[in-house]
């Protein structure tokens, strides 16, 4: 009882040195204003410094780390890359060399005829027969050129797969594709019938890369 008086007593004491403060005459006020005063000053300015200053400084530190972190991490990507800088040098060099081998497999403008006359007399070589041998327009690529034939040959299952074999071992390169074997309606010997698609490829010269980076550019230009 005489502790909760006593509380009682300081409350009712602390509430009367509010009572009939002058606010031209701060000084004369007793202790217990001041402080709650002051306290209530230095809240205000803390308050209006994290309001206008602090919150983009905080914001601004933060992007710096996001920003420091994203470096340390390109920072250490580049740095492996530089030791192994000649680990990737040797293996762009061998990069090099396999395109060039690849480029050597297909042929120029002036070759690709011989190259239809191989793809026929391999064909005949297994003692088959064409129905069909039809070149269709040439497909432009990158680097290169596609021409696609089509083909219906007629003879035995054993034959075809020994044509497609000798296809794969043409020095030049040259694919199967949508191949479909049927019976032949029109033998009585049991020939099947193949129909095919085979591809071979050009590369393009100079001359002809040169028109093409030129129609690039042109329709680029005309898009702008």
């Amino acid at each position: 009882m005489k502790a909760n008086a006593l509380r009682s007593i300081d409350l009712r004491a602390f509430l009367r040195d509010f009572q009939g403060l002058n606010p031209r005459d701060v000084g004369t006020w007793p202790l217990a204003p001041r402080v709650t005063v002051l306290f209530g000053v230095f809240l205000a300015v803390v308050l209006a410094g994290w309001w206008f200053f602090w919150a983009d400084q905080f914001d601004a530190l933060e992007n710096k780390q996001q920003t420091e972190l994203r470096l340390r991490d390109e920072y250490v990507v580049k740095k492996k890359q530089a030791v192994n800088l000649d680990l990737y040098v040797q293996r762009l060099n061998e990069i090099d060399r396999a395109f060039g081998a690849l480029l050597k497999q297909l042929p120029n403008r002036s070759e690709v005829d011989s190259l239809l006359v191989e793809i026929n007399q391999a064909g005949m070589g297994r003692g088959l027969q064409f129905e069909l041998f039809k070149p269709g327009p040439e497909q432009v690529k990158d680097f290169y050129a596609e021409l696609p034939i089509n083909v219906r040959l007629t003879g035995s299952y054993h034959d075809f797969g020994a044509f497609a074999g000798d296809i794969g071992k043409l020095s030049r390169i040259v694919t199967l594709n949508n191949i479909v074997i049927g019976t032949n309606a029109q033998s009585k010997d049991g020939t099947l019938v193949m129909d095919a698609i085979t591809k071979t490829f050009r590369y393009l010269d100079e001359e002809e890369l040169a028109a093409k980076k030129k129609a690039a550019q042109a329709a680029k230009a005309g898009k702008q």
